[in-house]
């Protein structure tokens, strides 16, 4: 065990105060910072030395009702300019999640709140299927996962990624998807008819090889052994699949970078990539106190790094640095990636997926026309 390590219980959900929840990555609960007023309910109990918080906080799902399912993207950051998030929230708890403050429009906290109240769109794919008949309609590909986790646990019962993946296969439509997950595993039929007219990419992210660290971090996705067995499995089904090493955390698992790589390519991979840690609103807070609360002794060397690769605050929000920082340190970052993709032989990308197959089946309703006529 590292001698940073804090092992206690950190207890109140009052300002300054840290608790820790098993199962959990947040270890605060800020408030949405849309709402006007900010209320502490402190009843007293806080301060009795035998006072004991909850140790678990369950989850709860809340179906919404979707009217339009495509999230569009102006981002030159990111290799596609459309997505679909089947979940609101997400229950693998990832401390450093960037999706975290979207919970605010929500009047939800983005820190336990994010990963134990998930809002979820069982209509997603009825809505996709009405956005991909549209006359107006132009295919090019979509991708899952973008903001939050398609393959989170809930998945396994709702089903939701799935059904979206089924509409995608009948309407030959590209998707790629980025997960941490290997429950992507149980819709490998799919995506392999989908691959098989090269319409289906997988990168799979892996933070760390550290199974210590990943459980503080991300403590319900799968391990990363698992992840990098569904990297293997999808390559060997005909589906391309791909390891992004993220977010890279100086002074944290940066060391690991070329370590990852080479287990990806010892995995198959098709490809590989990498984001620097991204920490806007709330998330700076969120990410700060985990670190004070699991890796006291490096918590302030960790945030001088991190505002190092960001001209001295903790996010620059500007295209094209957001992803992966400026400065002495995240040039040195950029270089070792490049360097470990040449050595193993990694692609920056995965092969391009095709729109040309795109043909939207008929529907059920309507009546089959004759081959020969009447």
């Amino acid at each position: 065990m590292h001698p940073d390590d804090a092992d206690g219980d950190f207890t109140g959900d009052a300002p300054g105060r840290l608790r820790r929840v098993r199962g959990r990555g947040a270890v605060s609960s800020p408030a949405p910072r849309f709402e006007p007023r900010h209320v502490v309910l402190d009843d007293g109990w806080a301060d009795d030395p035998d006072f004991r918080p909850p140790t678990s906080v369950p989850t709860t799902v809340t179906p919404e009702i979707t009217r339009g399912i495509l999230a569009k993207n102006d981002s030159p950051d990111v290799p596609f300019d459309r997505s679909i998030n089947p979940y609101k929230g997400c229950e693998h708890g990832c401390v450093y999640c960037f999706a975290r403050p979207t919970h605010s429009y929500l009047g939800l906290s983005p820190g336990l709140d994010f990963e134990a109240k998930i809002v979820s769109k069982p209509e997603a794919a009825e809505r996709l299927e009405e956005t991909l008949r549209k006359p107006s309609y132009r295919c090019d590909v979509i991708a899952l996962g973008a903001n939050t986790d398609p393959y989170q646990p809930i998945e396994r019962d709702l089903r939701i990624t799935r059904s979206l993946l089924e509409v995608f296969e009948a309407f030959r439509h590209p998707v790629c998807i980025v997960t941490k997950s290997n429950l992507v595993l149980r819709d490998i039929d799919l995506l392999a008819r989908l691959a098989a007219r090269r319409q289906a990419s997988v990168l799979i992210s892996i933070t760390t090889l550290d199974r210590e660290l990943a459980r503080r971090m991300e403590p319900r996705a799968p391990t990363p052994q698992r992840r990098l067995e569904a990297v293997a499995a999808l390559n060997e089904a005909g589906i391309p699949a791909g390891v992004l090493a993220a977010p890279m955390i100086p002074g944290l698992n940066d060391v690991e970078l070329e370590r990852i790589l080479e287990a990806a390519a010892g995995a198959g991979a098709r490809g590989a990539d990498y984001v620097l840690l991204r920490l806007p609103i709330e998330v700076k807070e969120i990410f700060s106190g985990w670190l004070e609360a699991h890796y006291p002794l490096r918590a302030q060397h960790v945030i001088s790094l991190v505002r190092e690769t960001h001209g001295g605050k903790l996010y620059d929000p500007a295209f094209g640095a957001r992803m992966r920082g400026t400065g002495p340190y995240a040039d040195l970052l950029r270089q070792r990636f490049a360097n470990a993709c040449k050595r193993l032989g990694l692609q920056r990308r995965l092969p391009p997926l095709e729109t040309a197959p795109f043909r939207p089946p008929a529907r059920r309703d309507e009546p089959q026309l004759s081959l020969f006529g009447d």
